[in-house]
Parts: C-alpha cells; sequence; structure tokens
C-alpha cells in the first residue's frame, strides 16, 4: 500500500513540485489549496493551472479546497486522511503585501499553522512535519553585519559569514515587517510542538526558493518575476541599494529532494536554512545580465532610492548544517540551471 503525504499549499511553487515529486515516487499525495493566492495578488497569482500538472496522476492526486485557517476542517481533515507525513508549504508569503492585509497574514501564516500542528499531534506524535519557513524570521539583522561593496553586488566583509548566514543567526531585536513576525510565529511553534511532544518537525527557512511553476508577481517570486518582466519587455522596479542586493537561489526541485531526505530520516524540532548558498547567489543587476544574455533582450528597469522596509542587502544561506546531517543531499542545480528553466517554461506557455 503506498504512503501518503499531506502537502499544504499543494498548487503553489514548492507545493505542486513536491507533490509532482513524491507522486512520481510512488506516493499518494492529498493537496490543501483554496488558491487563496489568487486572492491575495490578484489573477497573476492565479496557481490553478498547476492543479492540471497533478491531475495527470490520477487517483494518485486527491485535491481537498480547504483553508488553513478553518480549524473544525483542519481537526477533522488530518485523521481522515492519516498521513505518513506533511510537507506545509501553505501562506501568505509577500513581505509586502502583508501591511495591507495584517489579520489575513496573520491568521493564515501563524494560526494555520498552529491549526495543523495541534490537528496533527491529536492524531499522531510520529508523523514528520516540514514546514515551510522563511529567512525573513531574521528581520533586518544581516544588514548590520559589515559589508563591502563590490562592482556588481554587495558581500559580507565579515570571515564569520564566509559561507552565509548559518541557523545560530540571531531572530530577535529586528525589524521583521508583519510577514516576518507572522512566520516567526509559525516558525517558533513547529518547534515547540517538536521540543515539547517530541514530534519529528522541522523548518526550512527558506531564501530565495524559485522554479519554473513560479507565478512570480511584483510584490513576491523575485527572481521568477524579474524574467517575466524581461521577456515581456516590461519595465522592472529596483528599490533601492543600487540594483547590488544579494539572494541565494535554490531551484524548487533541489527542495523536493531536501525534504525527501527529512521524511527519510527525520529529527525532532530541527531548523535549516534552505536556499542556494554563496554559489548560487544572484544581485539584482547580475540577474538583469543573466537573463539578457539567455534571452537576448534588454532589461528595462527603472530605480526608485527607497529600499523595502526590512529588505536584506545581502542574503545567502550556509548549507554546511543541512549537508552534515544529510550528507546525500546538496544543490543538483546551478544558478544557470534555475534561470534556463524559468525561461524555457515561460517560452513553452507562449509556444
Amino acid at each position: 500500500m503506498s504512503k501518503k503525504l499531506m502537502v499544504t499549499g499543494s498548487l503553489g511553487l514548492i507545493g505542486s513540485e513536491v507533490s509532482e515529486y513524491f507522486l512520481e515516487k510512488g506516493w499518494e499525495v492529498h493537496g490543501i489549496d483554496n488558491n487563496q493566492r489568487a486572492v491575495f495578488f490578484g489573477s497573476q497569482g492565479d496557481n490553478s493551472t498547476n492543479q492540471d500538472r497533478l491531475a495527470k496522476f490520477g487517483e494518485s492526486y486527491q485535491h481537498h479546497t480547504i483553508d488553513i485557517r478553518d480549524r473544525q476542517a483542519v481537526l477533522d481533515l488530518i485523521p481522515r486522511i492519516s498521513p505518513d507525513a506533511i510537507v506545509h508549504t501553505a501562506a501568505q508569503p509577500s513581505h509586502d503585501r502583508a501591511a495591507s492585509i495584517p489579520f489575513e497574514d496573520f491568521d493564515t501564516n501563524a494560526v494555520g499553522t498552529f491549526n495543523l500542528l495541534e490537528s496533527l499531534r491529536r492524531f499522531s506524535t510520529s508523523v514528520p512535519f516540514v514546514h515551510l519557513s522563511t529567512n525573513k524570521v531574521y528581520g533586518d539583522a544581516p544588514n548590520f553585519i559589515p559589508m563591502k561593496e563590490l562592482e556588481t553586488r554587495f558581500d559580507y566583509d565579515d570571515a564569520t559569514y564566509e559561507h552565509g548566514i548559518s541557523e545560530s543567526f540571531s531572530i530577535d531585536q529586528s525589524k521583521h515587517s508583519l510577514f516576518g513576525a507572522s512566520k516567526v510565529s509559525a516558525d517558533i511553534s513547529v518547534q515547540e510542538y517538536g521540543r515539547y511532544f517530541n514530534m519529528p518537525t522541522a523548518c526550512l527557512r527558506g531564501g530565495c526558493l524559485t522554479g519554473p511553476n513560479h507565478a512570480g508577481v511584483e510584490l513576491h517570486g523575485f527572481l521568477s518575476y524579474l524574467i517575466k518582466c524581461n521577456l515581456e519587455r516590461k519595465e522592472y522596479t529596483v528599490f533601492g541599494y543600487k540594483g547590488k542586493q544579494v539572494r541565494d537561489n535554490i531551484h524548487s526541485y533541489d527542495v523536493a529532494r531536501f525534504i525527501e531526505e527529512f521524511i527519510q530520516a527525520p529529527r525532532i524540532a530541527e531548523v535549516y536554512n534552505i536556499g542556494g548558498g554563496k554559489a548560487n547567489s544572484v544581485s539584482i543587476l547580475e540577474a538583469f545580465q543573466i537573463i539578457s544574455n539567455i534571452s537576448g533582450i534588454p532589461m528595462k528597469y527603472k530605480y526608485d532610492e527607497t529600499n523595502r522596509i526590512g529588505d536584506h542587502i545581502c542574503y545567502y544561506s550556509d548549507l554546511r548544517k543541512m549537508k552534515a546531517h544529510y550528507p546525500n543531499w546538496d544543490i543538483t542545480k546551478s544558478l544557470e540551471d534555475v534561470f534556463q528553466d524559468i525561461y524555457n517554461r515561460y517560452m513553452e506557455a507562449k509556444a
């Protein structure tokens, strides 16, 4: 009998990638998604086409249109599915959008996560629970690391951070944005259920999670949206830091692979900074050049000196803990692969 995986946010970037990955491995996947992204971001954020991708697996994929804010629905659902593992990717994902929808943001990110944890605890304390957290739990504290300005990017000017930000970095005494605060609440709850009830849980504090299935919009999905602007010859707005702000990009496929490793050998209340690491880091200016080289289209952009509140000047993940705990895992998709995959998917869709 096939194992059962429950995936919240199953139509999103990571949720659909994880669903497809485990379906191909022979799992039965129960997807939880009410396409709330379309409510948060309008038609451009609509993820419903990803359901068509998952429908090709027939009855192996079962979809549940449930809102994780509905406590009773969540309490009823988990025992009904009886999952062997849960991957929680559902969220209000935008750093900027949260301030205009604070209740929706907190109820989705913090309360929704808590609903899932308590429902799972009542069902079983031995089922692995993987939570997609965010590097925004660190707030703007990374900005206070000494920086050096290079020709096309900022970088850390402190040998402590040669490999990037590690999981020991403080989440305290910094400006998070309301989104960051709601995700901190969820992150701490996932850890606490792990420690207090001895449950196998993991918080994956993502850098830039990206890939060809990302419905990128200006307020969320930096790389996908940037590439889309280039290919559609739309003007991209750079907010502050001279366009030299740096992010590490990890392909959604490599995220799914790490989740598989954790589920196979789960640990109690773990935290991992999951991103592309230094090798897959890129500034906005560098990203402009890479996609222009691929597409042959010059990047159109304008500059706004006002940086986004709490935005990181430079952030890339220290992957050493992940690799130490799960030595079979490593990045398989290079930065160039990530750009090419997003470009190819856009051109296929256009064709």
